[in-house]
C-alpha cells in the first residue's frame, strides 16, 4: 500500500517522473572494498530490483565522508540520488571538521535506517597482544606510540581509536586514509599497528593469520565472530562503538520520493536472502518505521558523539 501510493505520487510530479525513468545513484563515502562499500552494493542490488530501476554505485572517498556528503547535498532533489550515511562519515566527520560545505542539520532529507555493525579492534600479528588488558600494558610503555589506521579523519574508527587511547591511558598516532581498504592494506603489511572497523573486510585476513582481532568494541558479541569477547567482558565498558548505516537524499526531495525509497529499503531488508548477506557481513539489521524516525535518530546520535568528540578533543588534521 505504501509503495503504491508513493509511486502514484511520484508520477504526478514531472521532475520525479523523469527521475523514475533513469538509473538512480547511491553515493558511498569511501573507496571500494570496505564495509560501507559492501553494504551499499547489497542495498543497491536489492532496492533496484524492487524499484524497477538500476541503482548505480559511486564511490567518493576522501575527507572522512565530507566529499560524498557535499556531492549529495548539492545534487538535484528529484529522488534520483542517495547517500549511504554512517555514524562516522556523516555525524562524526561534521563534529571534528571546523567547517563543512553543507548544512548538516537541514541539508539532507532522511530516507531510512538499516542497522549497525559492531566494530572489531584488531592488530598486526607482530603486536604482542591478544586482549585489551595486554594492549594497555604494551602500549603504555611503547615509544614511539602505536600507529592506528583509519578510513579518514572524523570517521567512527577515528573516534573509536581516541576512545580506546583515552580509556586505556596511552598515546596513539592516527594515520588517515581514503577508506578502509587502503588502511587495512597497510596494517596487514605491518606498516601500521592497529585498526578498527566492522568485521566483514577483516574476515579473510583473520582467517589467514595476517590480522589478529582482540575485542568487539561493545556490549554484545557479533554473530559473525562469536568467539571474540567484547570490551565489556574484558572489563572496559567505556569502549563502546558500532558503525551504523542509513540512507539520505538531498534536502528538498519531495516526501513522495523519500517515502517510496524508504518502502523499497525496508522491503529489501525483509528479504531473507538479503538479510543473510548483510548478517554475513556483520550488520545487525534494524529498520526505521518512517523517514522521520531516522531523522530523529540522527539528531540523538549527533548529541551523543558530540560529547565524545569534545572530551577527546578530536580535530581533523
Amino acid at each position: 500500500m505504501i509503495k503504491r501510493r508513493a509511486t502514484w505520487g511520484l508520477l504526478a510530479l514531472p521532475g520525479l517522473a523523469f527521475a523514475q525513468s533513469r538509473p538512480l545513484r547511491l553515493v558511498i563515502p569511501f573507496t571500494a572494498g570496505g564495509s560501507n562499500d559492501i553494504v551499499g552494493r547489497i542495498l543497491a542490488e536489492g532496492m533496484g530490483a524492487r524499484l524497477g530501476q538500476p541503482i548505480l554505485v559511486e564511490n567518493r572517498g576522501g575527507a572522512g565522508g565530507i566529499l560524498a556528503n557535499e556531492m549529495v547535498a548539492k545534487a538535484a532533489p528529484d529522488g534520483s540520488t542517495m547517500l549511504l550515511a554512517g555514524s562516522g562519515s556523516f555525524v562524526i566527520s561534521s563534529l571534528v571538521h571546523p567547517r563543512v560545505p553543507y548544512d548538516v542539520v537541514n541539508g539532507f532529507a532522511p530516507i531510512g535506517y538499516l542497522g549497525a555493525a559492531p566494530n572489531v579492534i584488531a592488530v598486526h600479528p607482530r603486536v604482542p597482544v591478544r586482549n585489551l588488558g595486554e594492549l594497555r600494558e604494551f602500549a603504555r610503555g611503547k615509544n614511539p606510540a602505536l600507529t592506528f589506521g583509519t578510513p579518514g579523519a572524523g570517521t567512527t574508527a577515528h573516534a573509536l581509536g581516541a576512545m580506546i587511547a583515552l580509556t586505556l591511558g596511552f598515546e596513539i598516532e592516527p594515520i588517515h586514509y581514503r577508506g578502509t581498504a587502503p588502511a587495512l592494506t597497510d596494517v596487514v603489511a605491518g606498516r601500521v599497528d592497529m585498526i578498527t572497523n566492522a568485521a566483514a573486510p577483516f574476515l579473510p585476513f583473520l582467517a589467514a593469520g595476517s590480522l589478529r582481532a582482540i575485542a568487539i568494541a561493545g556490549r554484545q558479541r557479533a554473530s559473525i565472530l562469536p568467539e571474540l569477547s567484547t570490551s565489556l567482558e574484558q572489563g572496559f565498558p567505556e569502549i563502546d562503538s558500532a558503525t551504523w548505516y542509513g540512507l539520505l537524499a538531498p534536502a528538498g526531495t519531495p516526501a513522495e520520493a523519500t517515502t517510496r525509497l524508504h518502502a523499497a529499503l525496508n522491503a529489501t531488508l525483509e528479504d531473507p536472502a538479503i538479510r543473510a548477506r548483510l548478517v554475513e557481513n556483520g550488520v545487525e539489521i534494524e529498520t526505521s518505521p518512517t523517514p522521520a524516525d531516522f531523522g530523529r535518530f540522527m539528531t540523538s546520535e549527533r548529541e551523543r558523539w558530540g560529547v565524545i568528540v569534545r572530551r577527546a578533543n578530536l580535530r581533523a588534521e
